[in-house]
């Protein structure tokens, strides 16, 4: 049944993601929380403090102090907004940007499974299919 199988992926995703957000945890410089504010930052791409605080559901006091805990640990930086010279938008680190490889890392041997598993246009038609459901998602 395809919404079994489409659960079963997500779920492998999913549990790669939280081996790695656990283990960063195991290291003793981020909370979970922080971990998740990490990722919501890196997945907004750039986003002013506000946009932020937003996205998380959070007070702007609140999101300040996550911010600040974030950047004193040197895994998020602040930069002046080329649109609004009041506003800051959130970059991740490179800091950030070596933990989240270990999911690349995860993705990147089920791409090598796939190109040996799959022929060229099975893999065309994937792509094509992968496409197509993020769009959806976004719309």
């Amino acid at each position: 049944m395809l919404e079994r199988e489409f659960e079963r992926l997500y779920y492998k995703f999913r549990a790669s993601y939280c081996n790695n957000l656990f283990t960063s945890v195991k290291e003793g410089s981020l909370s979970a929380t922080d971990s998740y504010c990490l990722e919501a930052i890196f997945l907004l791409g750039r986003p002013t403090v506000n946009e932020f605080a937003e996205y998380v559901n959070i007070s702007l006091p609140n999101a300040s102090y996550r911010i600040n805990n974030l950047i004193k640990k040197g895994y998020v930086r602040k930069s002046v907004s080329k649109y609004d010279r009041r506003e800051y938008n959130l970059e991740v680190t490179d800091k950030f940007l070596n933990q989240y490889g270990a999911n690349t890392s995860f993705n990147s041997k089920i791409m090598t499974k796939i190109r040996e598993e799959f022929s060229k246009e099975e893999i065309d038609i994937l792509e094509e299919m992968i496409r197509r459901i993020v769009d959806e998602i976004m719309e």
